[in-house]
């Protein structure tokens, strides 16, 4: 799967050769984030265990030329209320000189069309720490909104 995206940009849909890179824009993108210090090694650990199970996700990466300068995680919520999967974007990131291009606004059209195409799928979810205003505003910008649930955790 390759979808372009612009220019010369495509969506396509990673594997475990591109772990490396892959961990290294989660980390990057933790840090920039929520300054947040990823373990390399467990973030590879998990993309592994990703790539050889694929009922946890799917990995896109964002592909300038040979080099990747984005990357996503989708996930699925299973709703018994709408009895169908919730597409969950997660581990976004965009390398900053690529930012500002619409990345993102494709990104996010291309799985809109993935849910409007399937019986299974029934929408779009993602959360974003309270402090990425930046983020919070691009994905207002693009019609999604934050207005129906809070989101609550306990981790570990």
């Amino acid at each position: 799967m390759e979808t372009l995206l612009k220019d010369n940009i495509y969506l396509v849909e990673a594997n475990v050769e591109d772990a490396e890179t892959l961990a290294d824009l989660q980390c990057a993108m933790a840090w920039e984030t929520e300054e947040y210090k990823l373990d390399k090694t467990t973030v590879l650990k998990g993309l592994k265990a990703l790539f050889e199970d694929t009922a946890k996700g799917k990995y896109y990466k964002l592909v300038c030329k040979e080099d990747i300068v984005g990357c996503m995680l989708n996930t699925f919520e299973w709703s018994e209320w709408r009895n169908g999967y919730i597409l969950w974007i997660q581990s976004l990131y965009i390398v900053p000189s690529f930012r500002g291009k619409g990345l993102f606004k494709r990104t996010y059209q291309y799985l809109q069309n993935l849910v409007n195409a399937s019986d299974d799928l029934q929408g779009i979810r993602l959360y974003v720490d309270k402090t990425n205003v930046k983020a919070t505003k691009t994905y207002e910008a693009i019609g999604m909104n934050g207005e129906h649930y809070h989101f609550f955790e306990w981790m570990q």
